[in-house]
Protein backbone atom coordinates (compact mmCIF):
# COMPACT_ATOMS: atom_id res chain seq x y z
CA UNK A 1 0.00 0.00 0.00
CA UNK A 2 1.38 3.44 -0.96
CA UNK A 3 1.39 6.50 1.30
CA UNK A 4 -1.12 8.12 -1.09
CA UNK A 5 -3.52 5.21 -0.54
CA UNK A 6 -2.91 5.39 3.19
CA UNK A 7 -3.71 9.11 3.20
CA UNK A 8 -6.95 8.58 1.28
CA UNK A 9 -7.96 5.81 3.67
CA UNK A 10 -7.08 8.01 6.63
CA UNK A 11 -9.55 10.72 5.60
CA UNK A 12 -12.47 8.30 5.14
CA UNK A 13 -12.88 7.55 8.84
CA UNK A 14 -12.05 9.02 12.26
CA UNK A 15 -8.48 8.50 13.43
CA UNK A 16 -7.89 6.27 16.44
CA UNK A 17 -5.55 8.70 18.20
CA UNK A 18 -5.37 12.31 19.36
CA UNK A 19 -4.20 14.87 16.79
CA UNK A 20 -0.50 15.69 16.61
CA UNK A 21 -0.21 19.15 15.09
CA UNK A 22 3.51 18.70 14.44
CA UNK A 23 2.92 15.89 11.94
CA UNK A 24 2.19 16.36 8.25
CA UNK A 25 -0.93 14.84 6.74
CA UNK A 26 1.08 12.01 5.16
CA UNK A 27 2.80 11.29 8.48
CA UNK A 28 -0.56 11.22 10.28
CA UNK A 29 -1.92 8.83 7.65
CA UNK A 30 1.14 6.59 7.98
CA UNK A 31 0.80 6.51 11.78
CA UNK A 32 -2.88 5.62 11.41
CA UNK A 33 -1.93 2.71 9.12
CA UNK A 34 0.82 1.58 11.50
CA UNK A 35 -1.75 1.33 14.30
CA UNK A 36 -3.70 -1.18 12.22
CA UNK A 37 -0.72 -3.57 12.04
CA UNK A 38 -0.84 -6.46 14.50
CA UNK A 39 2.74 -6.23 15.77
CA UNK A 40 2.49 -2.44 16.23
CA UNK A 41 -0.75 -2.38 18.24
CA UNK A 42 0.60 -3.77 21.54
CA UNK A 43 3.70 -1.56 21.55
CA UNK A 44 4.00 1.08 24.27
CA UNK A 45 4.45 4.75 23.26
CA UNK A 46 8.13 4.47 24.19
CA UNK A 47 8.57 1.32 22.09
CA UNK A 48 6.87 3.01 19.14
CA UNK A 49 9.16 6.01 19.35
CA UNK A 50 12.20 3.74 19.56
CA UNK A 51 11.04 1.91 16.43
CA UNK A 52 10.45 5.23 14.68
CA UNK A 53 14.01 6.34 15.38
CA UNK A 54 15.40 2.95 14.37
CA UNK A 55 13.57 3.15 11.03
CA UNK A 56 14.87 6.63 10.25
CA UNK A 57 12.67 9.06 12.22
CA UNK A 58 9.49 8.89 10.13
CA UNK A 59 6.15 7.09 10.49
CA UNK A 60 6.20 6.58 6.73
CA UNK A 61 9.43 4.63 7.12
CA UNK A 62 7.92 2.64 10.00
CA UNK A 63 4.94 1.75 7.81
CA UNK A 64 7.24 0.65 5.00
CA UNK A 65 9.16 -1.52 7.48
CA UNK A 66 5.96 -3.17 8.78
CA UNK A 67 4.49 -3.77 5.32
CA UNK A 68 7.77 -5.19 3.99
CA UNK A 69 7.87 -7.73 6.81
CA UNK A 70 4.30 -8.82 6.21
CA UNK A 71 4.85 -9.17 2.46
CA UNK A 72 7.95 -11.37 2.56
CA UNK A 73 7.09 -13.60 5.54
CA UNK A 74 3.33 -14.30 5.18
CA UNK A 75 3.09 -13.14 8.77
CA UNK A 76 -0.39 -13.82 10.22
CA UNK A 77 -1.47 -15.58 7.03
CA UNK A 78 -1.75 -19.28 6.27
CA UNK A 79 1.56 -21.02 5.58
CA UNK A 80 3.11 -24.45 5.15
CA UNK A 81 6.66 -25.51 6.01
CA UNK A 82 8.27 -28.52 4.31
CA UNK A 83 10.83 -29.39 6.93
CA UNK A 84 13.44 -32.18 6.93
CA UNK A 85 11.17 -35.23 7.16
CA UNK A 86 8.36 -33.44 8.94
CA UNK A 87 5.94 -30.67 8.08
CA UNK A 88 4.08 -27.80 9.72
CA UNK A 89 0.92 -26.12 8.44
CA UNK A 90 -0.64 -23.01 9.97
CA UNK A 91 -4.12 -21.69 9.19
CA UNK A 92 -4.92 -18.00 8.72
CA UNK A 93 -6.47 -18.14 12.21
CA UNK A 94 -3.22 -19.36 13.73
CA UNK A 95 -4.06 -23.04 14.26
CA UNK A 96 -0.96 -25.25 13.86
CA UNK A 97 -0.88 -28.76 12.40
CA UNK A 98 2.09 -31.13 12.11
CA UNK A 99 2.81 -34.44 10.40
CA UNK A 100 5.66 -36.68 9.27
CA UNK A 101 8.77 -37.95 11.05
CA UNK A 102 8.63 -37.66 14.84
CA UNK A 103 11.67 -39.49 16.23
CA UNK A 104 12.57 -36.51 18.42
CA UNK A 105 9.05 -35.35 19.25
CA UNK A 106 9.28 -32.58 16.64
CA UNK A 107 5.55 -32.84 15.87
CA UNK A 108 4.62 -31.61 19.34
CA UNK A 109 1.93 -34.20 20.12
CA UNK A 110 3.54 -35.67 23.23
CA UNK A 111 4.71 -38.82 21.42
CA UNK A 112 7.48 -39.95 19.07
CA UNK A 113 5.15 -41.70 16.65
CA UNK A 114 4.95 -40.71 12.99
CA UNK A 115 1.83 -38.96 11.72
CA UNK A 116 0.72 -39.54 8.13
CA UNK A 117 -2.12 -37.02 8.22
CA UNK A 118 -2.15 -33.41 9.47
CA UNK A 119 -2.85 -33.40 13.19
CA UNK A 120 -3.62 -30.30 15.20
CA UNK A 121 -1.18 -29.49 18.01
CA UNK A 122 -3.77 -29.51 20.76
CA UNK A 123 -1.60 -28.14 23.54
CA UNK A 124 -1.48 -24.81 21.65
CA UNK A 125 -5.26 -24.46 21.50
CA UNK A 126 -6.20 -20.83 22.16
CA UNK A 127 -2.75 -19.57 21.13
CA UNK A 128 -2.56 -17.92 17.72
CA UNK A 129 0.55 -18.97 15.77
CA UNK A 130 1.81 -16.48 13.17
CA UNK A 131 5.13 -18.04 12.08
CA UNK A 132 6.73 -21.49 11.96
CA UNK A 133 10.21 -22.88 11.35
CA UNK A 134 11.31 -26.50 10.98
CA UNK A 135 14.82 -27.90 11.14
CA UNK A 136 16.32 -31.37 11.44
CA UNK A 137 14.47 -32.96 14.37
CA UNK A 138 13.10 -29.72 15.80
CA UNK A 139 10.35 -27.15 15.35
CA UNK A 140 9.79 -23.56 16.45
CA UNK A 141 6.42 -21.79 16.47
CA UNK A 142 5.84 -18.08 17.14
CA UNK A 143 2.64 -16.67 18.62
CA UNK A 144 1.00 -13.32 17.95
CA UNK A 145 2.24 -12.30 21.41
CA UNK A 146 5.85 -12.71 20.27
CA UNK A 147 6.39 -15.87 22.30
CA UNK A 148 8.43 -18.76 20.91
CA UNK A 149 7.53 -22.40 21.44
CA UNK A 150 10.14 -25.05 20.65
CA UNK A 151 9.98 -28.85 20.59
CA UNK A 152 11.96 -31.78 19.28
CA UNK A 153 15.70 -31.95 19.81
CA UNK A 154 16.74 -30.02 22.89
CA UNK A 155 19.34 -27.99 21.05
CA UNK A 156 19.64 -24.79 19.00
CA UNK A 157 22.61 -25.97 16.92
CA UNK A 158 24.60 -28.87 15.47
CA UNK A 159 21.55 -30.53 13.97
CA UNK A 160 23.12 -33.78 12.80
CA UNK A 161 26.65 -33.93 14.17
CA UNK A 162 28.57 -32.75 17.22
CA UNK A 163 26.88 -31.65 20.39
CA UNK A 164 23.24 -32.64 20.71
CA UNK A 165 20.63 -31.80 23.27
CA UNK A 166 20.50 -34.19 26.21
CA UNK A 167 16.79 -34.88 25.80
CA UNK A 168 13.87 -34.60 23.44
CA UNK A 169 10.87 -32.36 24.02
CA UNK A 170 7.63 -33.83 22.68
CA UNK A 171 5.24 -30.94 23.44
CA UNK A 172 5.66 -27.20 22.74
CA UNK A 173 7.63 -25.44 25.44
CA UNK A 174 8.17 -21.71 25.84
CA UNK A 175 11.77 -20.68 25.16
CA UNK A 176 12.49 -18.93 28.44
CA UNK A 177 15.62 -17.18 27.18
CA UNK A 178 13.48 -15.30 24.63
CA UNK A 179 10.75 -14.17 27.02
CA UNK A 180 12.00 -10.56 26.99
CA UNK A 181 12.18 -10.40 23.19
CA UNK A 182 9.04 -9.98 21.07
CA UNK A 183 9.87 -12.42 18.25
CA UNK A 184 8.21 -12.32 14.81
CA UNK A 185 10.30 -14.84 12.85
CA UNK A 186 12.68 -17.77 13.39
CA UNK A 187 15.12 -19.44 11.00
CA UNK A 188 16.85 -22.76 11.66
CA UNK A 189 20.20 -23.59 10.04
CA UNK A 190 22.25 -26.71 10.60
CA UNK A 191 24.66 -25.21 13.13
CA UNK A 192 22.62 -22.34 14.53
CA UNK A 193 19.18 -20.83 15.05
CA UNK A 194 18.27 -17.19 14.48
CA UNK A 195 15.27 -15.12 15.54
CA UNK A 196 14.03 -11.70 14.48
CA UNK A 197 12.40 -9.25 16.89
CA UNK A 198 9.50 -6.95 15.97
CA UNK A 199 11.93 -4.02 16.13
CA UNK A 200 14.04 -5.67 13.42
CA UNK A 201 16.89 -6.93 15.60
CA UNK A 202 18.52 -10.30 14.88
CA UNK A 203 19.56 -12.73 17.62
CA UNK A 204 21.38 -16.04 17.17
CA UNK A 205 21.92 -19.18 19.21
CA UNK A 206 24.94 -21.49 19.11
CA UNK A 207 27.38 -22.11 16.25
CA UNK A 208 30.37 -22.91 18.40
CA UNK A 209 33.05 -20.91 20.13
CA UNK A 210 35.10 -19.61 17.19
CA UNK A 211 33.09 -16.44 16.66
CA UNK A 212 31.51 -17.43 13.34
CA UNK A 213 28.58 -15.09 13.95
CA UNK A 214 30.54 -12.31 15.58
CA UNK A 215 30.31 -13.64 19.12
CA UNK A 216 31.64 -16.50 21.23
CA UNK A 217 29.17 -19.23 22.17
CA UNK A 218 29.11 -22.85 23.14
CA UNK A 219 27.70 -25.32 20.59
CA UNK A 220 24.73 -26.09 22.87
CA UNK A 221 24.15 -22.50 23.99
CA UNK A 222 20.48 -21.72 24.70
CA UNK A 223 20.99 -17.98 25.27
CA UNK A 224 20.29 -15.65 22.33
CA UNK A 225 23.05 -13.24 21.36
CA UNK A 226 22.42 -10.07 19.34
CA UNK A 227 23.99 -10.15 15.90
CA UNK A 228 26.72 -7.54 16.12
CA UNK A 229 28.21 -5.37 13.41
CA UNK A 230 26.54 -3.51 10.56
CA UNK A 231 22.96 -4.52 11.44
CA UNK A 232 22.99 -3.35 15.05
CA UNK A 233 21.25 -0.10 14.11
CA UNK A 234 19.51 -1.14 10.88
CA UNK A 235 16.03 -2.71 11.05
CA UNK A 236 15.69 -6.16 9.45
CA UNK A 237 12.37 -7.39 8.01
CA UNK A 238 13.28 -10.99 7.12
CA UNK A 239 15.95 -13.56 7.94
CA UNK A 240 16.79 -16.76 6.05
CA UNK A 241 19.11 -19.54 7.23
CA UNK A 242 21.13 -21.86 5.02
CA UNK A 243 23.26 -24.78 6.10
CA UNK A 244 25.98 -22.59 7.60
CA UNK A 245 25.13 -18.98 6.76
CA UNK A 246 22.45 -16.36 7.37
CA UNK A 247 20.84 -13.74 5.11
CA UNK A 248 19.06 -10.63 6.40
CA UNK A 249 16.75 -8.37 4.40
CA UNK A 250 17.17 -4.86 5.81
CA UNK A 251 14.93 -1.81 5.47
CA UNK A 252 16.77 1.53 5.38
CA UNK A 253 15.65 5.05 4.41
CA UNK A 254 17.64 4.62 1.20
CA UNK A 255 15.82 1.39 0.31
CA UNK A 256 15.93 -2.36 0.85
CA UNK A 257 19.23 -4.24 1.08
CA UNK A 258 20.61 -7.71 1.87
CA UNK A 259 23.36 -8.61 4.34
CA UNK A 260 25.06 -11.99 4.74
CA UNK A 261 27.18 -13.63 7.42
CA UNK A 262 28.74 -17.06 7.99
CA UNK A 263 30.45 -19.60 5.76
CA UNK A 264 31.43 -18.30 2.32
CA UNK A 265 32.23 -21.55 0.52
CA UNK A 266 30.82 -21.58 -3.01
CA UNK A 267 30.34 -17.84 -3.00
CA UNK A 268 26.97 -18.10 -1.26
CA UNK A 269 27.52 -14.92 0.76
CA UNK A 270 27.39 -12.95 -2.49
CA UNK A 271 30.49 -10.76 -2.07
CA UNK A 272 32.55 -11.98 -5.04
CA UNK A 273 34.73 -14.25 -2.91
CA UNK A 274 34.51 -17.50 -0.98
CA UNK A 275 35.74 -16.23 2.35
CA UNK A 276 33.80 -16.42 5.61
CA UNK A 277 32.25 -13.34 7.20
CA UNK A 278 32.08 -13.12 10.99
CA UNK A 279 29.90 -10.02 10.89
CA UNK A 280 27.02 -9.12 8.57
CA UNK A 281 28.24 -7.58 5.33
CA UNK A 282 26.21 -5.68 2.74
CA UNK A 283 25.82 -7.46 -0.61
CA UNK A 284 26.67 -4.56 -2.91
CA UNK A 285 25.76 -6.23 -6.20
CA UNK A 286 22.09 -5.29 -5.93
CA UNK A 287 22.97 -1.60 -6.18
CA UNK A 288 24.95 -2.30 -9.36
CA UNK A 289 21.95 -4.21 -10.76
CA UNK A 290 19.60 -1.38 -9.73
CA UNK A 291 17.46 -3.99 -7.97
CA UNK A 292 15.44 -3.42 -4.79
CA UNK A 293 15.34 -6.78 -2.92
CA UNK A 294 11.90 -7.64 -1.52
CA UNK A 295 12.19 -11.36 -0.62
CA UNK A 296 15.27 -13.43 0.29
CA UNK A 297 15.68 -17.22 0.36
CA UNK A 298 18.64 -19.19 1.70
CA UNK A 299 19.06 -22.70 0.37
CA UNK A 300 21.50 -25.11 1.93
CA UNK A 301 24.28 -23.96 -0.44
CA UNK A 302 22.77 -21.26 -2.64
CA UNK A 303 20.59 -18.19 -2.28
CA UNK A 304 17.97 -16.20 -4.18
CA UNK A 305 16.25 -12.83 -4.12
CA UNK A 306 13.13 -11.38 -5.75
CA UNK A 307 13.29 -7.69 -6.62
CA UNK A 308 10.51 -5.12 -6.52
CA UNK A 309 10.47 -5.18 -10.35
CA UNK A 310 9.98 -8.97 -10.39
CA UNK A 311 13.49 -9.94 -11.38
CA UNK A 312 15.07 -12.98 -9.72
CA UNK A 313 18.73 -13.21 -8.73
CA UNK A 314 20.58 -16.35 -7.60
CA UNK A 315 24.11 -17.05 -6.38
CA UNK A 316 26.25 -19.64 -4.58
CA UNK A 317 26.86 -23.27 -5.48
CA UNK A 318 25.37 -24.03 -8.91
CA UNK A 319 25.27 -27.80 -8.65
CA UNK A 320 22.47 -29.55 -10.58
CA UNK A 321 21.50 -26.21 -12.15
CA UNK A 322 19.93 -24.81 -8.96
CA UNK A 323 20.86 -21.25 -9.96
CA UNK A 324 18.86 -21.46 -13.17
CA UNK A 325 21.59 -20.09 -15.45
CA UNK A 326 21.71 -23.13 -17.74
CA UNK A 327 24.87 -24.58 -16.20
CA UNK A 328 26.25 -25.92 -12.91
CA UNK A 329 28.78 -23.18 -12.26
CA UNK A 330 29.06 -21.27 -9.00
CA UNK A 331 28.26 -17.57 -8.84
CA UNK A 332 29.91 -15.51 -6.11
CA UNK A 333 27.70 -12.44 -6.62
CA UNK A 334 23.95 -12.25 -7.32
CA UNK A 335 23.17 -12.81 -11.00
CA UNK A 336 19.83 -12.15 -12.70
CA UNK A 337 18.14 -15.32 -14.02
CA UNK A 338 17.79 -14.28 -17.66
CA UNK A 339 15.49 -17.19 -18.50
CA UNK A 340 12.84 -15.55 -16.28
CA UNK A 341 13.09 -12.14 -17.97
CA UNK A 342 9.46 -12.30 -19.14
CA UNK A 343 8.18 -13.40 -15.73
CA UNK A 344 7.35 -11.01 -12.90
CA UNK A 345 8.22 -12.98 -9.77
CA UNK A 346 6.66 -12.33 -6.36
CA UNK A 347 8.02 -15.25 -4.32
CA UNK A 348 11.07 -17.52 -4.30
CA UNK A 349 11.93 -20.63 -2.27
CA UNK A 350 15.20 -22.55 -2.09
CA UNK A 351 16.22 -25.94 -0.76
CA UNK A 352 19.13 -28.33 -1.09
CA UNK A 353 20.18 -27.47 -4.69
CA UNK A 354 16.60 -26.69 -5.74
CA UNK A 355 14.78 -23.42 -6.46
CA UNK A 356 11.13 -22.48 -7.02
CA UNK A 357 9.79 -19.15 -8.29
CA UNK A 358 6.16 -17.99 -8.16
CA UNK A 359 5.00 -15.35 -10.63
CA UNK A 360 2.46 -12.59 -10.06
CA UNK A 361 -0.16 -14.59 -11.96
CA UNK A 362 0.36 -17.71 -9.82
CA UNK A 363 2.52 -19.72 -12.23
CA UNK A 364 5.33 -21.75 -10.67
CA UNK A 365 8.78 -22.42 -12.12
CA UNK A 366 11.41 -24.79 -10.71
CA UNK A 367 14.98 -25.81 -11.43
CA UNK A 368 17.86 -27.72 -9.90
CA UNK A 369 18.15 -31.22 -8.42
CA UNK A 370 15.41 -33.62 -9.52
CA UNK A 371 15.83 -36.21 -6.77
CA UNK A 372 12.67 -37.32 -4.93
CA UNK A 373 10.53 -35.85 -7.74
CA UNK A 374 10.45 -32.64 -5.68
CA UNK A 375 10.62 -30.31 -8.72
CA UNK A 376 7.16 -31.36 -9.88
CA UNK A 377 8.15 -32.13 -13.48
CA UNK A 378 6.80 -35.24 -15.19
CA UNK A 379 7.36 -36.19 -18.83
CA UNK A 380 4.22 -38.25 -19.42
CA UNK A 381 0.66 -38.53 -18.27
CA UNK A 382 1.05 -41.43 -15.85
CA UNK A 383 3.35 -39.44 -13.59
CA UNK A 384 6.11 -42.01 -13.94
CA UNK A 385 8.21 -40.21 -16.57
CA UNK A 386 11.71 -38.90 -16.14
CA UNK A 387 10.74 -36.89 -13.09
CA UNK A 388 14.14 -37.21 -11.40
CA UNK A 389 15.99 -35.32 -14.14
CA UNK A 390 18.01 -32.29 -13.05
CA UNK A 391 16.77 -29.04 -14.56
CA UNK A 392 19.41 -26.40 -15.42
CA UNK A 393 17.03 -23.60 -16.43
CA UNK A 394 13.62 -22.56 -15.07
CA UNK A 395 10.74 -24.70 -16.30
CA UNK A 396 7.04 -24.16 -15.75
CA UNK A 397 5.62 -26.69 -13.30
CA UNK A 398 2.72 -27.77 -15.48
CA UNK A 399 1.45 -30.23 -12.88
CA UNK A 400 0.62 -27.27 -10.62
CA UNK A 401 -0.99 -25.44 -13.51
CA UNK A 402 -3.40 -28.35 -13.83
CA UNK A 403 -4.79 -27.96 -10.31
CA UNK A 404 -6.38 -24.69 -11.50
CA UNK A 405 -5.56 -22.86 -8.28
CA UNK A 406 -3.50 -19.70 -7.88
CA UNK A 407 -0.30 -20.55 -5.98
CA UNK A 408 0.86 -17.95 -3.43
CA UNK A 409 3.59 -19.81 -1.50
CA UNK A 410 6.07 -22.61 -2.11
CA UNK A 411 8.00 -24.38 0.63
CA UNK A 412 10.60 -27.08 0.09
CA UNK A 413 12.96 -29.13 2.23
CA UNK A 414 16.17 -27.26 3.00
CA UNK A 415 18.38 -30.04 4.38
CA UNK A 416 21.19 -32.14 2.95
CA UNK A 417 20.26 -35.18 5.04
CA UNK A 418 16.65 -35.74 3.95
CA UNK A 419 14.96 -36.51 0.67
CA UNK A 420 13.09 -33.38 -0.34
CA UNK A 421 9.38 -32.69 -0.52
CA UNK A 422 7.52 -29.61 -1.68
CA UNK A 423 4.34 -27.76 -0.69
CA UNK A 424 2.31 -25.40 -2.86
CA UNK A 425 -0.20 -23.25 -0.99
CA UNK A 426 -3.00 -21.65 -2.99
CA UNK A 427 -4.89 -18.40 -2.56
CA UNK A 428 -7.99 -20.31 -1.42
CA UNK A 429 -6.09 -22.08 1.37
CA UNK A 430 -5.64 -25.43 -0.35
CA UNK A 431 -2.35 -27.24 0.16
CA UNK A 432 -0.77 -29.47 -2.49
CA UNK A 433 2.23 -31.74 -1.85
CA UNK A 434 4.72 -33.77 -3.89
CA UNK A 435 8.17 -35.30 -3.52
CA UNK A 436 9.42 -37.65 -0.79
CA UNK A 437 6.74 -39.02 1.53
CA UNK A 438 8.29 -42.04 3.23
CA UNK A 439 7.76 -40.64 6.74
CA UNK A 440 4.33 -39.14 6.23
CA UNK A 441 5.70 -35.65 5.55
CA UNK A 442 3.36 -35.19 2.57
CA UNK A 443 0.34 -35.50 4.84
CA UNK A 444 -1.09 -38.47 2.96
CA UNK A 445 -0.84 -42.25 2.88
CA UNK A 446 1.24 -43.73 0.04
CA UNK A 447 0.21 -47.04 -1.51
CA UNK A 448 1.95 -49.96 -3.23
CA UNK A 449 5.24 -49.39 -1.38
CA UNK A 450 5.59 -45.91 -2.85
CA UNK A 451 8.06 -43.54 -1.19
CA UNK A 452 7.20 -40.38 -3.12
CA UNK A 453 4.56 -38.52 -5.10
CA UNK A 454 5.46 -37.21 -8.54
CA UNK A 455 2.33 -35.14 -9.09
CA UNK A 456 0.85 -32.59 -6.68
CA UNK A 457 -1.91 -34.04 -4.54
CA UNK A 458 -4.13 -32.08 -2.20
CA UNK A 459 -3.46 -32.47 1.53
CA UNK A 460 -6.50 -32.99 3.72
CA UNK A 461 -6.23 -29.73 5.64
CA UNK A 462 -8.01 -26.39 5.19
CA UNK A 463 -5.65 -23.48 5.81
CA UNK A 464 -8.13 -20.67 5.22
Amino acid sequence: MSILQATCSFFRQPASFAPDYELSMSELAALDMCQKRAIFKPMTPEERQDLKQRCGGSWKLVLRFLLAGEACCRRERSQAIAGPGHSIAVTSNGVAYSFGSNSSGQLGHGTTEEEWRPRQIRSLQGIRIIQAAAGPGRTMLISDAGEVYAFGKDSFGEAEYGVQGTKTVTTPQLVESLKNIFVVQAAIGNFFTAVLSREGRVYTFSWGNDGKLGHQTEPNDVVPHPLLGALENIPVVQIAAGYCYLLALACQPSGMSVYSVGCGLGGKLGHGSRTDEKYPRLIEQFQLLNLQPMVVAAGAWHAAVVGRDGRVCTWGWGRYGCLGHGNEECESVPKVVDALSKVKAVHVATGDYTTFVVSDDGDVYSFGCGESASLGHNSDGDGQGNRHTNVLSPELVTSLKEVKERVVQISLTNSVYWNAHTFALTESGKLFAFGAGDKGQLGMELVNSQTERGNPEQVDVDLR
